[in-house]
């Protein structure tokens, strides 16, 4: 059996756990928001039609911000149309995904949902068809309390507090020739500039996100966020990343080493912020919101209607995750922790029903995907610092990647509980591994827990019917001894170990 040691002690660390990594994405797209988080007709739908029995997976999957509306909708959208009295509101033609847009669900009734999800709104502003006054609009009816024609029409459409909304986008994907109104860099890095000096001067204490990359293989990437950030440098707090991983021609083993490619991802952009910030000889450095990342099939599953139909809310994008998906996505959010330094936001896409952890029947049962685990897991016990660790790895060839290691893992540490949390995976597609944990730098160490998610289908799916069966089970291997933890991970399996200093 292959083994592969990791080596921890507490005066290393990477930064902060910070809860905005466990954020997700709500866009007007497919049964994401209509027959996904709101369906009045559902049994479980409260006063305002949202369903409980989503809310309560929202809660139980440890979702911290929630982006919204947008995503390619936002680039085409009148965020008036959503506010007001809702049998008054206009249907719209989404042009994004080819949809007729009934506006039931506005900036109001997301607010209030936010609430009762108990997460932090992140609001996202459309730069595409629309520009600097209507960015400053929303954010005078979200922030601004009262006694101005804007903020006195949300009191008067029930919210008599200000929403107080922090997080903002300047638009999303603009590097994208898909996007209505898409732009050069020195087009959006100038609208993205004017919309963020603009928006600080209604309030300074917003954080704005500019739009970088919406993928790393995009022919401008790097030239693009060089353009954009020498507009925006002193005026935003991060730049936004977009990443999607699929399992292409059956090649299991590089696509089990998609977290390479968001690290170099988080690298790169890393590197091109930082030689902006030298020229400008500032010491201010820019983040990243990581506000798009999934496993996502893109051939797979209902594709856009026919050109001549406009459907509201029709079955898009709807894929059903397998045990690899979920050993993929847990890697993801591995590569996220361990640029926690410089990585401050991120998000899930997209919640329900489209590439989602979650998935509903219409009027009927609400079910959680194998991506769900992985997820909720490392939101409920990443807590403290996370440490940098020092891995030792078998490695093997894979087609897209050549050198890739075999473990890929990383931990956090709370010193006010003594909880350390290591979070691993194996991408050995044949094989296990044995994992010797070196903690002897914290004393005297005992196991609290050990799960993993692994199957010898590696391809098996949950369903409406069962979605029991393929879900995080104790591993009896774990144990320490000598401040040491030894456990034995199955190939092709994401494991969690919970551990307390003695």
């Amino acid at each position: 059996m292959s083994q592969a040691t990791v080596v921890l002690d507490p005066a290393f660390t990477v930064g902060p756990v910070r809860r905005r990594t466990f954020g997700s994405f709500v866009e007007h797209l497919g049964r994401c928001v209509y027959g996904g988080i709101h369906d009045p007709e559902h049994p479980s739908a409260d006063a305002d039609g949202f369903r409980g029995d989503v809310l309560a997976l929202v809660r139980e999957l440890g979702v911290s911000t929630v982006r919204y509306p947008g995503g390619n909708f936002v680039s085409g959208y009148r965020w008036e149309d959503g506010i007001g009295p809702v049998d008054q509101r206009p249907r719209r033609l989404d042009l994004a995904w080819h949809t007729t847009e009934p506006n039931t669900v506005g900036v109001d009734e997301f607010v209030r949902w936010c609430t009762k999800a108990g997460v932090e709104p992140m609001m996202a502003v459309n730069l595409g068809t629309r520009g600097v006054q209507e960015a400053l609009d929303l954010l005078e009816y979200c922030n601004v309390p009262g006694g101005t024609h804007w903020s006195d029409l949300r009191r008067a459409h029930g919210s008599e507090q200000p929403h107080g909304i922090r997080l903002w986008c300047l638009g999303n994907e603009m590097d994208g020739p898909w996007q209505v109104g898409h732009k050069t860099a020195a087009e959006y890095g100038r609208l993205a500039a004017e919309t963020a000096r603009a928006m600080r001067m209604v309030d300074r204490d917003v954080e704005l996100v500019a739009c970088g990359s919406s993928g790393r293989a995009m022919p401008t990437f790097g030239a693009w966020e060089r353009t954009v950030l020498g507009e925006t440098y002193d005026l935003v707090d991060m730049v936004s990343a977009h990443a999607y991983y699929w399992e292409q021609d059956g090649d299991l083993a590089s696509f089990l080493g998609s977290a390479l490619d968001m690290d170099r991802f988080i690298d790169d952009v890393v590197h091109t912020a930082d030689s902006v910030r030298a020229e400008r000889g500032v010491d201010k450095r820019i983040a990243i919101s990581f506000d798009e990342w999934n496993v996502w099939y893109m051939n797979s599953g209902p594709s856009a209607p026919p050109r001549e139909d406009w459907p509201v809310a029709p079955a898009l994008l709807e894929d059903r995750y397998n045990v690899a998906d979920a050993v993929v996505v847990g890697n993801l959010l591995i590569s996220l922790l361990r640029h926690t330094d410089r990585v401050h936001a991120a998000s899930l896409a997209q919640l329900v029903n489209v590439i989602a952890p979650i998935v509903t029947e219409p009027d009927g049962r609400v079910w959680r995907q194998t991506t769900f685990h992985p997820f909720a897991l490392t939101s409920r016990h990443a807590a403290g610092q996370v440490l940098r660790p020092e891995v030792r790895t078998p490695t093997t060839q894979t087609a897209k990647f050549g050198e890739t290691p075999l473990l890929d893992a990383v931990a956090t540490h709370d010193d006010e509980s003594g909880a350390i949390t290591v979070f691993a995976v194996n991408r050995s597609v044949d094989g296990p591994l044995t994992l010797d944990v070196d903690l002897r730098a914290f004393g005297r160490v005992e196991v609290v827990e050990a799960v993993t998610l692994a199957n010898p289908d590696v391809h098996a799916r949950s369903s409406a019917d069962d979605e029991d069966s393929l879900v995080p089970r104790p591993n009896a291997t774990a144990a320490a001894e000598d401040g040491r933890v030894r456990v034995e991970l199955p190939a092709v399996s994401w494991s969690m170990l919970r551990l307390r200093t003695a």
